[in-house]
This record gives structure tokens, C-alpha cells and sequence, in this order.
């Protein structure tokens, strides 16, 4: 990563993962992504958790607000990363920009957490103009002791992504993140409602959820930078002096 733009500490985050057949999550992807697959498996994950604290380079203080976002595991050729069909979010300000400037694909929520001890609980309903609706309820904490991922398990390929995709008037985006190795637990989780697969154009996948929780981590993040493709079309990120057009946030 060349530089921070942001910092941020990620809090209680729900990782709650179902396997799918790579197709499903193929189709939907824009070029030039892959769908990246463990022992034959793509997964859509669907994580809660609080934002704090959240900074651009030299401010004095930050925002703090609940996110809720659906995703799955990609790949441009070289790099693995997320790719987010949505994140939900309970702050007005931060939905907008992150639309206009960071091409994410955030949505105005109403959204609340409440912990009792170990135990998180948290409620989003979307209330985004235009947008299909989507709700959220379930409550969930550590199983155990945290642990950090096994690299090549399929914990780390869950849980330890470092670079983020995005898609917008035509092209791809990334940003990367740094932090730490996430501290791991499994997680107790108690998932009332989740309708994001449906908000999103999917079935509910079948089974149960693979569920993991983490407390939390300070994070970092870069700015967003456009993927583009070379002669022989392969991607190719481009270098510190691309921009991102600027678009007006949808209401």
C-alpha cells in the first residue's frame, strides 16, 4: 500500500459465510475478475460489524457508524480480494461519499448494535430511495478462544483479503487495506433475518453458514485506483497518478 488515506478500527465483525457453485458467483462478476475458489468452492459471505473512529489522513477526530455488507472472493490474475455487491451502512454523510468518490456500492440503513457481554446484536433495515429493500437481525459472539488463521486454510482465504473491488461507469476499481492477521473465533450465532441475497439478485444459498467472529482491528486504507487491462489482456493496475471521476451521490 503507497499511502494511508484512511484509518479506522474495524469492531465485533460477524463473519458468516455459505458455500456456493463458483457459476453463481461468476456471472456475476464484471471483467476483468474471477471468481476465487477454495478446494473447488466460492463462498458468499454476508458480515456485520461497527466502524470506529474512522479518519482521512490529518483530521482531528472520526466517525463511527455500523456496516453491513454482502461479499464474495475474486481475483484480477495476480491479486485476491473482496468483491462487494453491497455495504449497508447507518451514517448519511459517509453513504454519499463513498458513492461519489469510492465507487462502493453503499446503501443508507437504519441500523442498530447492542451488546451484552460477548454477545452482539445487530438490526440494519435498508432505507436507501430506489434501492430494493433489505433487513438484517441476528445476534452472535465468540465460541472459544481467537486464534489467527492457518495461511492456505479456509479461514485465511475467508477472512484475509487485502485489496477490494468495486465496479463503476464501466470499469473496475480497487483500494487496498493493511492490518494485521485477523484474531479468529468461532462464532455462536443466532441469524434471524438476512434477506441480502435477495436484495442482490440471489437465491439463498442452501445449508447452514460457516460463522466466525473477531473483536476487532486497526486498519488503514489507500485510495482508490482503476484496474485496467493491458495489450495482452491482462490486468493491470495503474500507477499513483490515476484519478477517480467524481459523481454526485444518489439520493
Amino acid at each position: 500500500m503507497q499511502r494511508r488515506l484512511l484509518s479506522m478500527r474495524w469492531r465485533d465483525a460477524l463473519f458468516a459465510h455459505w458455500r456456493v457453485d463458483p457459476a453463481t458467483v461468476e456471472a456475476r462478476l464484471p471483467d476483468p475478475l474471477s471468481v476465487a475458489t477454495h478446494e473447488g468452492d466460492a463462498y458468499l459471505g454476508v458480515v456485520p460489524f461497527e466502524m470506529t473512529d474512522i479518519r482521512p489522513r490529518g483530521a482531528p477526530f472520526g466517525l463511527s457508524f455500523p456496516e453491513l455488507n454482502l461479499r464474495t472472493y475474486v481475483t484480477d490474475g495476480d491479486t485476491k480480494g473482496v468483491y462487494f455487491f453491497n455495504l449497508d451502512a447507518a451514517d448519511t454523510i459517509s453513504v454519499g461519499v463513498a458513492r461519489a468518490l469510492f465507487r462502493l456500492p453503499y446503501y443508507r440503513a437504519a441500523m442498530d448494535v447492542t451488546r451484552d457481554g460477548d454477545r452482539v446484536t445487530v438490526t440494519s433495515r435498508r432505507t436507501h430511495r430506489g434501492a430494493p429493500e433489505a433487513d438484517f437481525d441476528a445476534t452472535y459472539g465468540p465460541a472459544g478462544e481467537t486464534r489467527t488463521p492457518e495461511p492456505g486454510g479456509l479461514e485465511a482465504f475467508l477472512v484475509e483479503n487485502y485489496r477490494f473491488y468495486t465496479e463503476g461507469r464501466g470499469r473496475v476499481y480497487y483500494g487496498d487495506i493493511a492490518h494485521e492477521p485477523w484474531p479468529l473465533a468461532d462464532a455462536d450465532a443466532e441469524i434471524r433475518t438476512n434477506t441480502l441475497f435477495e436484495a442482490n439478485g440471489f437465491e439463498p444459498p442452501a445449508g447452514e453458514p460457516i460463522c466466525h467472529y473477531s473483536p476487532g482491528m486497526e486498519v488503514t486504507a489507500d485510495r482508490i485506483r482503476r484496474l485496467d487491462t493491458n495489450a495482452t489482456g491482462t490486468p493491470e493496475a495503474d500507477g499513483p497518478g490515476v484519478e477517480i471521476p467524481v459523481e454526485a451521490a444518489e439520493d
